[in-house]
């Protein structure tokens, strides 16, 4: 994406961004590179860590003990952090990725790993985490912050998780259908974050109309 300069495009629109760490994606030439364009941008840098499994692009959920599973989580926010610290900036929040934020969603138990990963790394940085699911309680039982987040780009399931990727309609990929979603979701109260993912085909066109939505409201 840095490439194309469709990264650059997208933070240009954007107030925070979670930067994969290395369990699924990104190395050390990739995420410097994206901390100096939000940098760059006054993009807030949030660490994005998954289940160690590149493979798969962390998208498969795994079996892990509690307590390797939350070191796996710490390693990554530190291998970010010794990017971040360098260029004069700081992680100010941790969304975690694909399967594991899902799993989060319907096992304490792994968002109890999450939690314990994240404190252990800093009990100052804000954890996002599925709105109006468990995953907030257990975050904030920790006595870690929470951000409360919705999705501009995902269709949900009538109890609030998202729907399962495999599924052929789980992506929103028109624009309008994502603005509108995105300022429900903020109309309503529902979210104080709405995620925009960059692999969503069509991602920049969808960021921009989720922005001039938003901007509409205030």
């Amino acid at each position: 994406m840095i490439a194309d300069g469709t990264q650059g495009a997208i933070l240009g629109y954007i107030t925070q961004a979670n930067i994969a760490c290395g369990g699924h994606a990104g190395d050390e030439d990739l995420m410097r590179r994206t901390v100096e364009q939000c940098l760059l941008h006054g993009v807030a840098i949030g660490a994005h860590p998954s289940y160690p499994d590149r493979e798969n692009f962390g998208r498969v959920e795994l079996k892990m003990p509690e307590w390797e599973l939350a070191d796996a989580i710490t390693e990554q926010l530190f291998a970010l952090d010794r990017i971040v610290k360098p260029e004069g900036g700081r992680i100010t929040h941790v969304k975690p990725h694909g399967a594991l934020y899902n799993a989060a969603v319907r096992k304490p138990e792994v968002a109890a790993a999450i939690a314990n990963g994240v404190e252990a790394y800093s009990p100052h940085v804000m954890v996002m985490a599925l709105a109006r699911s468990p995953m907030l309680q257990v975050i904030d039982d920790y006595g870690l912050r929470t951000i409360a987040e919705g999705f501009a780009d995902r269709r949900y399931e009538s109890d609030g998780t998202l729907r399962a990727r495999t599924r052929a309609d789980a992506l929103i990929t028109d624009p309008e259908e994502a603005a509108a979603q995105a300022d429900r979701l903020a109309r309503e109260g529902l979210a104080e974050t709405v995620c925009i993912h960059s692999d969503t085909p069509g991602a920049l066109a969808i960021v921009r109309a989720v922005s001039q939505r938003l901007q509409t409201r205030k």
